[in-house]
């Protein structure tokens, strides 16, 4: 069976985003005051070919362990579904 997997990576909370401070700042200039707080972070699909659910979400999970998130300074989610 074949599963898609979205991801979201974002750093953590605690940590400065300087992107976002960035983006926030550019928001007040184009006349978007209203809007505070962004966080930037990244967006990640990918296809996984897997036997049932469990073992996609299994393989999803160590690719954001070892290589998509670094856990130390940001967090991830994902949703899986087949396709």
């Amino acid at each position: 069976m074949k599963f898609k997997a979205e991801i979201d990576v974002m750093p953590l909370d605690a940590l400065l985003d300087p992107q976002g401070k960035a983006v926030t700042g550019s928001m007040k200039n184009i006349g978007l005051e209203a809007i505070d707080g962004v966080r930037v972070g990244r967006h990640v699909r990918l296809f996984v070919e897997a036997d049932s659910s469990i073992s996609a979400e299994s393989m999803v999970e160590e690719a954001c362990k070892k290589l998509l998130a670094n856990q130390i300074m940001e967090s991830y989610t994902y949703q899986i579904e087949e396709v």
